[in-house]
């Protein structure tokens, strides 16, 4: 499943990095927090490299 806006990409790519042990994960804040958890490698994975190009900072 891609990313929506580019904020879930990064919260994704933040959680990908807690996750893999690249980053400690009292580092996180907010979704990324919860998608740590709550998701596998191979979902954040496919959520964080997600293009860029075209998507909104936010979801509306």
């Amino acid at each position: 499943m891609p990313a929506v806006s580019a904020a879930q990409q990064k919260a994704a790519g933040a959680a990908l990095s807690a996750k893999r042990g690249e980053t400690p994960k009292s580092k996180l804040k907010g979704a990324s927090k919860s998608m740590v958890e709550s998701m596998t490698e191979k979902q954040l994975e496919e959520l964080a490299h997600t293009k860029r190009k075209g998507k909104p900072e936010h979801r509306v």
